[in-house]
């Protein structure tokens, strides 16, 4: 019989754009929302608020974008010169590379002989992949990707922060900021609940610690913003 490559999906394939996603819409809805509120509890008109929650839309979507961009390629140039490294020793000590692949195989449970047997065979189909995925732990998947994580984030990022300006838009005036936080505290749940399902985890327990971290930043500008309010600053 012929071998035929089985391609199988995993979870794990997803968490390059699931984490900058799942992390740039959650700051969208916290950030906005709280900022949101506590401009309302400080005693803002609607078009005040909005124009706050726009800006901080905006600021918090370059940022987000800006800093995954400059994260994920501090990782991506680590990587690089891991394997700018690797490809100097496979050329100036092939014999130790050979000797070093092989002793991680005996650590994974294999015998010297096979062991050694399968380090000869991957280092003549491809030298550099092997000791990248076993030495370093590098593998296509979860190659960095500094564009890919900016976008995400920064379009993640939007969407998020719509949420509660929506909400804005729409709500009474007495009851602006009531309705923004039940409103983002359910967004929040939600997100927290698809990120957990995408990504194979509990659902209950994502739902919850977003929810939470998001309810926190709310009452603190709240409580910052009811303070300003009413020293008349």
């Amino acid at each position: 019989m012929t071998p035929h490559r089985h391609r199988e999906r995993h979870f794990s394939e997803r968490i390059g754009w699931l984490r900058a996603a799942v992390l740039g819409a959650n700051d969208g809805i916290v950030s906005t929302a709280s900022l949101v509120i506590g401009v309302a509890a400080a005693g803002g008109e609607r078009a005040d608020v909005l124009v706050a929650g726009v800006a901080g839309l905006a600021a918090g979507a370059m940022s987000m974008a800006a800093g995954e961009y400059v994260s994920v390629s501090s990782q991506a140039d680590t990587e690089n010169a891991d394997l700018e490294r690797e490809k100097r020793e496979l050329v100036e000590t092939p014999q130790a590379e050979l000797v070093e692949l092989t002793g991680i195989w005996i650590e994974r449970g294999l015998t010297p002989d096979l062991a050694h047997q399968v380090a000869v065979q991957l280092t003549e189909h491809d030298a550099l992949a092997a000791h990248a995925r076993d030495e370093l732990g590098l593998s296509e998947v979860h190659t960095a990707r500094p564009v890919q994580a900016a976008l995400a984030s920064a379009a993640a990022f939007a969407v998020g922060a719509g949420l509660p300006l929506g909400l804005t838009a729409l709500a009474g005036t007495t009851s602006l900021a009531t309705t923004v936080a039940i409103g983002s505290l359910a967004f929040l749940a939600l997100l927290g609940s698809i990120s957990a399902r995408v990504g194979g985890a509990s659902i209950l327990r994502g739902a919850g610690r977003v929810t939470l971290w998001g309810a926190l930043a709310m009452v603190a500008t709240a409580a910052i913003g009811s303070l300003f309010g009413a020293v008349g600053i």
